[in-house]
């Protein structure tokens, strides 16, 4: 199969330019000027702006999560990233206590076996570490691309894991190449002001938001970089909510240590002050670290800005609201009367790209490069898949998104892919959207025509991190 696409404007992290593209197979092999090469398919994408296919290194599909899991498996939501221009994911398996790491990435590959639609890769959530199992840590980077590691200082009893685990764990990729991914709250604060919250009476969900304030997770984010400084290595922060957290980021980078962080939509343009009441629909906007106040919104678009923040992923972890939408069982109504109850999760994968072109390049006039980089290539980089994603170059992976910037967009529940009963971001319309989406060369989305095939995503082994 081949496809032309001719006069698009192609954008890189770092070029802008017009001209044709030709793809064969899954790669592209040739892009130059007026070319005459035949094809199976010709696309004219004047007008048009030619980027490499979005790539979200955080999501969580079919994540067993408080008592239920979250509603998208490896087909809806891979189905769902795609519609939006997201053409490969980097999803986590779980190493449940007294499991092995080998263990638990088969389990993923089991459970995203024949479903995706886009290519994917996993890290590794660490939930114990003894000296003997460390060289699993090394054979999963050494033999099958799995090539980061991630660990949590919040969850007691769950995820959590001592800062000498962690210590052990970032020594460890000091040797092998892996990179340390960190959640970073005081998890055991938190569990402290969870049980004060109720013992008031206070259950509504906005006392999630009230249970992990910004100074847990600035105290954490600052820990966990001087744990990374210790050992030599670098670390990146995964979903960043608040400036007080960007800030030890920031500071860390400006001594010239490779410290990195990631925020999420949801940070971006959603507000502790659209669930303050208390009110039950105030569920949908649960996730952690939670959604902070307005006005920590803007320190995080210009951290984007200045390349405080590296990357936008989603953290999407989607849980419905009603009970038995789809046959699902019940989700975030589990927590009704006791917030600690709401399964921790938003849908956003289908999105991100929607709300980053509206948010930053139409709105705050970034450049479509900036955009790029953050969607796409610093992803590509830090998590080990640039050059074969992350960029337009001769030999990379034909993941392509013809974006039209005159193809306006209203993000609905009524309309969206994502398994899932509401969009936070409900009735909100921005200004582009995706013409044409291409995986591996083959075209599996055109506009909102879903035209992909069940089991023609493919697991990514992923290389060593490129420091940027």
């Amino acid at each position: 199969m081949s496809t032309l696409i001719k006069n698009g404007r192609i954008i890189t992290s770092e070029q802008d330019y017009v001209a044709d593209m030709y793809i064969e197979s899954e790669t592209i092999t040739t892009i130059g000027k007026d070319l005459k090469a035949q094809a199976d398919k010709i696309i004219d994408a004047s007008g048009k702006y030619v980027i490499p296919g979005g790539i979200d290194v955080h999501t969580h599909m079919d994540l067993p999560f408080g008592g239920t899991s979250s509603s998208d498996d490896f087909e809806t939501g891979t189905v769902a990233a795609a519609h939006g221009g997201t053409t490969c994911i980097v999803d986590f398996a779980v190493q449940s206590r007294g499991t092995t790491m080998r263990n638990a990435l088969d389990t993923w590959l089991r459970k995203s076996e024949g479903k995706s639609v886009i290519d994917y890769g996993f890290h590794m959530i660490l939930t114990e570490l003894p000296d003997d199992w460390l060289p699993e840590m090394d054979a999963l980077v050494k033999h099958e691309g799995v090539t980061s590691f991630k660990l949590f200082t919040a969850y007691p009893g769950v995820f959590m894991v001592d800062d000498a685990t962690i210590y052990k764990a970032m020594k460890r990729t000091a040797d092998n190449g892996g990179l340390i991914c960190m959640h970073a709250e005081n998890g055991g604060v938190i569990d402290l002001l969870v049980k004060r919250l109720l013992s008031e009476g206070k259950t509504g969900p906005n006392g999630h938001a009230l249970s992990r304030p910004a100074t847990a997770e600035q105290e954490a984010t600052h820990r966990v970089i001087a744990l990374s400084e210790m050992a030599g290595v670098p670390v990146y922060v995964v979903h960043v909510s608040s400036h007080k957290a960007m800030e030890q980021i920031r500071e860390a980078r400006d001594r010239g240590l490779p410290a990195y962080g990631e925020t999420c939509p949801q940070y971006l343009f959603l507000a502790y002050e659209d669930y303050a009441d208390g009110s039950f629909d105030g569920a949908k906007y649960i996730c952690s670290p939670p959604i902070r106040e307005r006005a920590n919104q803007e320190f995080l678009w210009k951290a984007l800005k200045a390349d405080d923040l590296q990357a936008v992923s989603t953290d999407h972890c989607p849980f419905c609201m009603k009970e038995g939408f789809k046959g699902l069982p019940k989700q975030k109504e589990l927590g009704i009367g006791d917030f600690s109850k709401i399964p921790n999760g938003l849908p956003g994968v289908e999105n991100r790209l929607h709300l980053l072109y509206e948010g930053g390049v139409v709105k705050r006039g970034w450049s479509m490069n900036r955009f790029v980089q953050l969607v796409s290539t610093a992803p590509a980089k830090l998590m080990g898949l640039y050059p074969r994603k992350g960029t337009i170059a001769v030999g990379s992976d034909a993941d392509i998104v013809v974006w039209d910037s005159k193809r306006p967009h209203t993000i609905s529940a009524k309309t969206h892919f994502m398994r899932v009963d509401y969009n936070p971001y409900e009735q909100m319309t921005v200004s582009g959207s995706p013409a044409y989406v291409f995986s591996r060369g083959k075209l599996i989305f055109e506009g909102d025509k879903f035209l992909g095939k069940l089991g023609d995503g493919k697991f990514v082994r992923r290389g060593q991190y490129n420091l940027i």
